[in-house]
This record gives structure tokens, sequence and C-alpha cells, in this order.
């Protein structure tokens, strides 16, 4: 009987791209927990480097804040120098950096025969400038940097790189059209270059989260005036099965797993954590 492989994380080198948000510097911790050096990259170099600083105190394993910019190829490069001069050549790479931008998201879910005369209020209102904007971060926000970290993968032909997809890629919420044509493309990017990547040992996969409440959502969740959920809230708490909103911690066990040996013959794949999500139908 072939004996069961074991992570193979320790001492690895990860880059985590919007390590300085919530949901990332979750997973940069799961990451750290299993002996992997981990550098966070951050649009703000405080939030990254508080996050590492807060990983090599509680976990005792080596890890770099770094200010970097998803958007910036001459950027990351420069960040890629720091990053192997100090932890060594990149293993892992986990695309982070994402997020959604009100003047890309309607204020009315559908356009209404009655509401002719208020379009502003549909997908007609949506501000160019924000739509660009949300969509380069989630996209070109992915591809730069893979771009930039995967070579010393395909150097040494082996590594792994996870994107951050989302159910909008799925099926796709009303509000928000930038936000899901975008991670759309991250699932469509992620299966091009796992095949891309195939032959040489280096596996390309997505999760795709179900909701979480996070800074980027929460306007759209929450009421402000009233700290009660939105009628939009409440559709997703009734379409999801498990009734609830996920955690960012529940995001790395699948992570770890994408990552690990353990998943050595998986590559292209979209695993929806979710609660249930995708798999229900309303009835």
């Amino acid at each position: 009987m072939t004996p069961i492989k074991n992570l193979n994380l320790k001492d690895k080198v990860a880059v985590i791209t919007g390590g300085g948000g919530i949901i990332c510097s979750v997973m940069a911790k799961a990451l750290a927990a299993k002996g992997v050096k981990t550098a966070i990259l951050d649009l703000k170099k405080e939030s990254a480097e508080n996050v590492a600083n807060e990983i090599k105190s509680t976990y005792g394993t080596e890890s770099i804040g770094i200010a970097a910019n998803v958007l910036d190829k001459s950027n990351l490069e420069s960040a890629k120098q720091i990053i192997n001069n100090n932890l060594g050549s990149i293993d892992f790479l986990i695309n982070g950096a994402g997020g959604n931008a009100p003047s890309a998201t309607s204020k009315a879910e559908r356009i209404e025969p009655e509401n002719l005369d208020q379009l502003e209020d549909t997908f007609f209102g949506l501000q160019l400038e924000g739509f660009e904007k949300t969509f380069d971060l989630n996209f070109k926000g992915t591809l730069l940097p893979t771009l930039v970290f995967a070579k010393d993968m395909v150097q040494k032909q082996k590594g792994g790189i996870v994107n951050i997809s989302s159910m909008n890629s799925y099926r796709p919420l009303t509000k928000i059209p930038a936000y899901s044509a975008s991670k759309a493309a991250i699932n469509n990017f992620t299966q091009w270059l796992a095949v891309h990547f195939a032959k040489i040992g280096v596996r390309v996969n997505a999760i795709a989260p179900g909701f979480l409440l996070t800074n980027q959502n929460r306007f759209l969740l929450i009421d402000e005036k009233t700290g009660e959920a939105t009628a939009r809230g409440e559709k997703i708490i009734n379409g999801t099965p498990m009734e609830r909103y996920g955690t960012p911690e529940e995001l790395t066990g699948t992570l770890i797993f994408l990552l690990s040996d353990w998943s050595e013959f998986i590559t292209g794949v979209v695993i929806p954590v979710d609660g249930g999500f995708s798999a229900y139908s309303g009835v």
C-alpha cells in the first residue's frame, strides 16, 4: 500500500497579494502555522508589515511585509527581488488582491417598466471609471503578479498558484456586473494557465468563496442606520443552505490542501467554499 503523502509545506516560500486584508491575512497565518515562509504584499506598507510582524511573533516563521501595487509590473518585480533576497525562491502564489467599487454597482437590481425615467439607477448609471477600476483590480491584479512571481516556480518545475475567485463567477449577482465579470475571467484564466503549466509541475487552481461579510460588501448587506440585514443580505442568507455567512478561516483548509502534495494531481479546478449556495436552486 502506498503511504499517504505529507503536506510538504514547511520552509516553502509563499507570496500573498492583498495580504494586509482580513481574508488574505488569515490565509497567510494559516500557511505560517504549517511552517511556510510568507511574503505579505499590500498596497499599504503598514498593513503588510503588521501582518508579517504578527506572524513572526505568533508562529515563529519568517515573514516580510512589502508595499506593492498589483497593477504595476515594475513595482512587483522590485518586490520579487526583496523576497528572493530575504526568503529565497518562490514556491507558492496566492492571488488575493481584489474588490468591488460602489461606482461599479447599480442601485437597482433590474430595469422595471414603470421606472424608465430613472435609468441612472440601473446599468446605464454605472461609471466607466469604476467598472475599469474593479475589473483591473481583480483580473489584471491576478495576471500581473502571476507574470512576475511564477517565474521561480517554472524554473524549478514545481509550485502552486491559488487564485481567489467568487460565487459571482458561477452565478452573476445583480448590481455588480464588473465584479462578476472579472471573477469569471479569473476562472477562465485559472484553467488556461493550468493547461499551459501542466507539463512543468506548476499547478494552478482557484477558490470561489461564498458570502463573507467584508469591508467591500458591507454597504450592500448591512443597513448603516439600523445595523440590520438589507433586503439583499436576507436574500443571500436565504439562498445559502447553511443560513449564515462564511468566515475567512473556513477558506484555509482548501488553500492548504491545494498547495500541498496531497493535491499534486489537481490543477485547473475552481473549488466553491460557499455553504451550499452553488448547489441550491432556491426551492
